[in-house]
Parts: structure tokens; sequence; C-alpha cells
């Protein structure tokens, strides 16, 4: 079986000479070249076409980003973006490589993490990004660092009884933010339904998240805080759960907790839905994105069986078709849509007329 061809891309030397004896010791993989900026990434991407590149987000020449933006424009390759960086700026690039393409993201390790343990989840990571078919950005190729909104897509039918629900749940891992993007920028600025939103992503990456999709959302998107009140329909906004905490409604308010790790998360999807079948039923729409495992599926089992409505991400347009496959497996999914459907779909259910231009 043919070795899997690994480019890095890390200006620091010593970080790189360890990335590459970590791979170099894995049977499976093969390292084909070395980068210490961003130039020579690219260079070295095109003449040796690998099957995976890791990447830094800080590089001297052109970042992480632009890095991103050029390999998906013109010799699309799955990403891993290995950072440590935590500073504002830096964690937005990384959100807009994520949203540009690049498939996962992974902390550096410590100088004191270099135990093993690190090391297998980098392997791990580095194999399973590798497996994932990405496409071409065109668009990119334009200059821009950032997505232009896409048209309007078709609004898909109208489900089959009336529904005034009251709010949208979201549950995403790998693939999260880009799909997070696209579906919240393609809806108004006065959508009247709160949106809840649990995300898988490290700690260290989690830091400035909420602040970098709320400069891209026509809605005002904030981590939630610990007992505020649970907007009500006609209040529009995005309310994340912040990273390390489980986010629950209770009794009509926002809880954060500190409880024990579900399917190995801490915020968990299955948590959070769970709370809201319990709490709202059938006012709800649930909706499981792109991501690896099984977190949400029951979650969106108990949705599904309260009456709420439950729409998951299909296998063409997921990064990763885990959790939806998942939640569809258990039945508990009403419609399976591409991505580019989901915000006409929440604007049925919100009673939203389509954006001109628009067909139904």
């Amino acid at each position: 079986m043919a070795k899997l061809r690994t480019l890095i891309v890390e200006d620091s030397l010593t970080v790189r000479r360890h990335l590459a004896e970590v791979l170099a010791a894995d049977p499976d993989i093969e390292v084909v070249g070395e980068a210490g900026d961003g130039r020579e990434a690219i260079d070295l991407c095109l003449e040796l076409r690998p099957d995976v590149i890791t990447l830094d987000i800080v590089l001297p020449t052109m970042s992480g980003l632009a890095v991103t933006e050029y390999v998906m424009a013109y010799r699309p390759t799955p990403i891993l973006i290995v950072s440590s960086s935590s500073n504002r700026g830096d964690l937005f690039k990384t959100y807009d490589a994520l949203a540009a393409g690049a498939v996962d993201v992974l902390e550096k390790p410590t100088g004191d993490a270099f135990d093993g343990v690190w090391e297998r989840g980098f392997l791990a990571a580095v194999k399973l990004v590798s497996r994932i078919k990405v496409i071409t950005h065109p668009r990119l190729r334009l200059g821009l660092g950032q997505l232009p909104p896409a048209a309007a897509p078709a609004a898909p039918p109208a489900p089959p009884e009336p529904v005034r629900p009251s709010l949208v749940v979201v549950g995403a891992s790998t693939g999260g933010p880009a799909a997070i993007l696209e579906m919240l920028r393609n809806l108004p600025a006065d959508f009247p339904l709160p949106i809840l939103i649990v995300i898988h992503i490290g700690e260290l990456f989690a830091a400035a998240f909420a602040e970098w999709l709320n400069s891209h959302s026509p809605i005002h998107v904030r981590y939630a805080e610990n007992g505020e009140l649970l907007p009500g329909r006609g209040q529009p906004v995005v309310l994340i759960a912040p990273p390390g905490r489980h986010l629950v409604v209770d009794h009509g308010r926002l809880r954060l907790t500190a409880d024990a790790e579900r399917h190995s998360c801490r915020p968990s999807v299955d948590v959070l839905f769970e709370s809201v079948a319990r709490e709202m039923g059938s006012r709800t729409v649930a909706c499981l994105l792109t991501g690896m495992g099984r977190d949400g599926a029951r979650g969106m089992q108990a949705i599904h069986e309260a009456g709420g409505a439950t729409l998951a991400q299909d296998e063409a347009t997921s990064v990763i078709f885990g959790m939806p496959q998942e939640a569809q497996r258990l039945g508990a999914v009403d419609r399976m849509l591409p991505l580019d459907a989901f915000a006409p779909a929440l604007r049925d259910f919100a009673g939203l007329s389509p954006p001109p231009g628009a067909w139904r």
C-alpha cells in the first residue's frame, strides 16, 4: 500500500524536526518535504503534490491563511492546521483558514508534552485529515481573503405540517466553523429565532471563535452566559457554548456546567439537545452539521421524539459525515440537506419570505 505523502510547513526548525520525526516513525507515512515559510510551502505543494499538509498559521513571507487560500484554489490538498498562537488576530486567521478549506486544527505540543500522547493524537489527526475529499475554491483565485456571500439557493420544500418553532439548536465538529459560517451568513440580521450552538473545537482555538463568527455574521454572535434568560422569538442572537462548559436550557434559563464529558466532549451536542428536548419539545429546530463521532445523534433523537424538527447535513457536503450519519441511523432525521439549503429551510421555519432573487 502506498505511503501517505506529507508536507510539513513550520517556521520553527525545532518544531519542524519533531513533527518530521513523529511522522517518519510511522510506517504508513512518508515526509516528502519541509517548508519554513509560506512561499516555499506553495512551491513544494505544486511540485511534490502531497497527500496532506501540516500547516502553521504564523509564517514568514505568506501567512498560513494565504497558503490555505492559494492551495485550495489551485491544488486542493487536505490541510491540518498545527498552531500554538492564541492572540486574537492569529485565531481569526485560523478560523478564516478553516472557512477557506483547511480540514481541522491541532494545538502544537508544549515543551513538556513530548510524552507520546500528543504524538499519537497528531498521527491520528494527519491520517484522518488525509481521508477527507477536499474541493477547489475557485473564488479564492480572485485574491479575496474572505469568501463572498453565496447567492441564495432554492428553498427546500416546506415542512409537511405548519410549525411555530421558537428556538434553533446547532451541533457541529470537524468542518463546523465553515459550515456554521455558511449557514449564518445567509440568514437575515432580523432572523427571529434565537440560535444556540455547540461546536467541538480545542480550548486554545475556541477563545475568540464567537468574536470571529460575529465579525462575519449578520446576526449578533457571542458566548452564552451562565444564568441568562433564554432569548424568546423575535430576539435575534446566536449564543455559543463556551470552551470547556456544557450548555443546557433549564427552566427558561441557560446554564453552563462542568459536568462529566459526553463522548469525550465538553461542551457536548447531546447535552444541549437533550435539555432542549425536555424544555422546548416541538418548538425546536435542530441542525446537526458535519463532524466526526456520534455526539448529537441521541440528542437529535430526543428532539425528534418530542415533536421538534430535525435537519442533518448530507454526506456530499459534509467534511466528515459521522455525526449526521449516526443520527440518520437512529431514524432521528426529518430531512438530510446540503449545506446551502439550511438557511432557506430555517427561513421557512421562521415564516420568512425568501430573499430577493431566490426562487421556491
